[in-house]
Parts: structure tokens; sequence; C-alpha cells
């Protein structure tokens, strides 16, 4: 468990005593940061399904809750703003576990580059069709891609299975 949780914070190997001390006395402990991904997570699972229907009874619920989308000028953006939210909560559930710095420093590498410049991008456009472009089809075009863009993002960080 030790070893999981020194690759998690980003410290693989042994460091000397007086930094990991400092380190150790300034960062979350494990279970604080396990809370908080857990809490993140969940928020942003919430954010992301809370647009598309509150609660599915049945068929006709899930219809009529994906039709929130299409009510005039507020459900656009509202469903837009609820579902990018929600995988931003997402992502930054994870900075919990690894830390703001290695989080952003693995976003980057050059094997998940491509992915990370695509979701952000997805992110980005699917606000920007919702709050300049004012387009329904757009939007849902590029949550649609989000939605694929962060699960690919998300397998990049699966050792083999790019």
């Amino acid at each position: 468990m030790d070893k999981l949780k020194r690759v998690l914070s980003g410290r693989d190997a042994e460091e000397p005593s007086g930094l990991a001390e400092v380190i150790d006395s300034t960062s979350l402990g494990w279970g604080t940061r396990l809370k908080g991904f857990v809490a993140c997570f969940a928020i942003g699972c919430l954010c992301s399904i809370l647009p598309v229907n509150f609660f599915p009874l049945s068929l006709n619920d899930c219809i009529m809750g994906s039709c929130l989308l299409w009510i005039p000028k507020k459900g656009l953006v509202l469903f837009a703003v609820f579902y990018t939210l929600g995988n931003i909560a997402s992502i930054g559930s994870t900075m919990f576990l690894m830390g703001p710095m290695k989080q952003l420093k693995r976003m980057f590498e050059p094997t998940r580059l491509i992915a990370t410049i695509v979701m952000l991008l997805c992110l980005v456009l699917t606000l920007c069709s919702a709050f300049w472009w004012r387009k329904a089809g757009l939007a849902l075009l590029f949550c649609i891609l989000q939605f694929f863009a962060m699960a690919w993002y998300s397998i990049s960080f699966i050792p083999y299975a790019r």
C-alpha cells in the first residue's frame, strides 16, 4: 500500500528525510485524498447525468429527460454547462490522488498529448456552442465528442490500453 501511495503522489524513489518531512507536512493525508477524490468524482458524475434526466423511472421519463436540451434559450446553456462542469470535476478528482502538478505533467506527456488536447478542445467548444453560437445541434455534437474524448483520455492512463 505504501508503494501505491508513493507512486500516486509522485514519489517513486525514496527521498531524503528532510524533504520527505516537508512534503508530508504540507500535503493531504491519504484518507483525505481518497475522500476528496470520491466526493469530487461523485459531484462530477452527478453534474454530467443531471442535465440528461433527473429521475429515470421508465423509458418515457428518459426520453422526456433528454428533451431538457431542447428547452428554448436556457435548456441548451444549462445542459452544456452542467455536462462540461461534470467532466471538469471528474478530471479534478484525480488531482486529489496525484496532486495538481503531477496530474498536469502526466496530462501533457507525449503519449497522451493528443487525447488531452482533443478533450480540452471539446470542453471549450461545447461551452462556445452553448454561450456564443447558440446552436443546439452543435452543442449536442460537442457533448457526444466530449464523451468520447474523455473516454480516450481516461483509457490513455491504463498501461498498454492505447
